[in-house]
């Protein structure tokens, strides 16, 4: 059965877990899979000194890297304090969840229903 249908058998996808830097949409994704039930959470892993702290609490079967820029997080939050500094801080502190994301998906240019799409195109391509 496609998890992408009616019905669909998500639940037996896993737990999936969401990381990424701040302004990604990781909420947003969460939120959404969670709406369709998926078993999906997200992890403040940017904001860890624990450079595996994403597998270490509640680890998943699948993990989504989302990805954006310093420009686009500025803008997602009408702020401008976000600098290049503080999104390469939060790309380090990443680094670990990054090289074992089985979906990297740069977010910049895309709404959340796009985002939400490539999930779930990536989870029926699994099927």
């Amino acid at each position: 059965m496609s998890i992408t249908a009616a019905g669909g058998n998500r639940g037996e996808v896993g737990p999936i877990k969401v990381v990424g830097p701040c302004k990604s949409g990781k909420t947003s994704l969460v939120a959404a899979l969670l709406g369709l039930g998926f078993q999906a959470r997200g992890c403040s892993q940017e904001h860890s000194q624990v450079p595996d702290m994403w597998r270490r609490i509640a680890p998943p079967r699948w993990l989504i890297f989302l990805d954006v820029s310093t420009q686009v997080m500025r803008e997602r939050s009408a702020r401008d304090d976000w600098t290049d500094d503080i999104l390469a801080v939060q790309q380090a502190r990443l680094r670990n969840a990054r090289g074992h994301a089985h979906l990297y998906i740069h977010t910049d240019g895309l709404n959340a229903s796009q985002v939400l799409e490539q999930v779930l195109a990536f989870f029926a391509s699994r099927e």
